[in-house]
């Protein structure tokens, strides 16, 4: 496989940021064409349960659009309909526009999901029920249905009653959609008459559904090795063969190029289309980004963490799985992204009752706190005063987002940076203690 010449990785970097709007984070304004280009450059926006902070989707529009409306958001997607809940990368918001292309992973559900044969024969008029009683009763949700198992009661995902097993393999074959939210819980509805506009298209072919599904993560990405390209858009999964196959096509028909990055002993991969700004980039020697903000654990940034470590150095993982005494940076750290580098980690709880942001503790890599250059980069030190003021400002505007009045700091570390920390952000925020 011929490569183009070496691309540096801040060229990489550079274009990964502007892929995924965090080159001038917390700046933009959040309408209905940010909100659909940002979900159609990025691919989907991951959904999850956890709420210490808030859900994980208005935390990765936040770190784009700074304190937003979360009611505006919610007509945008479950009324206006720009986007709809389908499994991309997890459970994400996916645009509407692509609809077309995901319509074929959905068509293909049953045949590349074998794992549900023997439900669906033990279950098959469960099945039927649940999808009749949508047709004849309009908008459900799970609390809707009675457990048809005498006497079961047990928690987790493997123990959900029959009915939900059912809701969730119509919802991935594409005959249910996910109508509204209240309180996260999902109520469903057909998707024909969620988006009838969007099923009257026509799908995609296997083929070309898997070059889609190829060109799509590499735009988000800008550049990436097969092994980035297997883990951001991770579903549906592809065999080793298919992979092969999709990705010997594109490069044969120029679609898609090789390229050499820097410090990587196997080639890259990037659209062909890309391949001039990655040497623009390369060309420059300012920073990716300017402006400061924090990362949901589940954003699509950090969707393949060993990416993060090969790019930026930085070494991630979120700890809400980890036991409490086994936790180095506790339970739900959000990584700082200062200026296109990655600064550190913070550990925060939003207190609903009292409107407080607790702020427990904060983590700055050593490379930062002594004044150095980020790992990896080769384009000098980041300034210690300006990333702080910049740390305290997003702190401030997390507050404000998810409606507290007051902020508390707890431990910093290296404790030297605890009081022009304390400093910062008692600047733009009510600081307690």
């Amino acid at each position: 496989m011929s490569t183009h010449h070496p691309l540096p990785r801040s060229a990489v970097a550079a274009l990964f940021f502007e892929r995924q709007h965090l080159d001038r984070p917390r700046t933009r304004r959040l309408t209905a064409a940010s909100l659909v280009r940002f979900a159609e450059d990025v691919g989907g926006i991951q959904l999850d349960s956890i709420n210490v902070l808030e859900r994980a989707h208005h935390l990765t529009l936040w770190s784009r659009f700074g304190a937003y409306d979360l009611e505006a958001l919610e007509r945008l997607v479950y009324r206006r309909r720009l986007l709809f809940e389908y499994w991309a990368h997890a459970a994400c918001l996916v645009p509407t526009t692509h609809f077309p292309m995901w319509r074929r992973a959905m068509l293909d559900y049953e045949v590349r999901h074998t794992g549900w044969t023997a439900w669906l024969r033990k279950h098959g008029p469960t099945l039927k029920r649940v999808e009749q009683a949508f047709r004849e009763r309009g908008p459900l949700g799970n609390a809707d249905f009675t457990d048809s198992r005498p006497g079961r009661r047990m928690a987790g995902w493997w123990a959900w009653k029959p009915e939900a097993h059912a809701m969730d393999y119509l919802w991935k074959k594409g005959v249910l959609g996910v109508r509204s939210r209240v309180h996260f819980q999902r109520r469903l509805d057909l998707l024909e008459r969620l988006l009838p506009a969007a099923l009257a298209l026509e799908p995609l072919s296997r083929g070309a559904f898997r070059r889609w599904h190829v060109s799509r993560s590499l735009h988000a990405m800008g550049a990436a090795s097969t092994t980035d390209l297997r883990m951001y858009l991770s579903y549906p999964r592809a065999t080793v063969a298919e992979r092969r196959v999709t990705l010997e096509t594109m490069l044969g028909s120029g679609e898609i190029v090789a390229v050499a990055v820097e410090g990587e002993r196997a080639p890259w991969l990037a659209l062909a289309g890309d391949l001039p700004l990655l040497e623009a980039a390369a060309r420059r020697r300012s920073r990716p980004g300017r402006g400061t903000t924090l990362l949901s654990p589940f954003d699509s940034f950090l969707w393949h963490r060993e990416r993060t470590r090969t790019l930026f150095g930085f070494d991630y993982r979120i700890e809400v799985y980890t036991p409490g005494h086994r936790r180095v940076h506790g339970y739900y750290s959000l990584p700082i992204l200062h200026d296109g580098a990655l600064i550190g980690r913070l550990d925060a709880k939003n207190h609903r009752e009292a409107k407080s942001l607790e702020v427990k503790r904060v983590h700055f890599e050593d490379w930062f706190a002594t004044g150095g250059a980020p790992p990896l980069d080769g384009r000098g030190r980041i300034a210690l005063e300006p990333a702080l003021t910049g740390v305290g400002e997003s702190i401030a505007s997390l507050a404000t987002f998810v409606g507290a009045e007051r902020t508390t700091l707890g431990r910093v570390s290296p404790v030297k940076l605890a009081k022009p920390l304390r400093r910062a952000v008692a600047a733009v925020a009510e600081l307690d203690g």
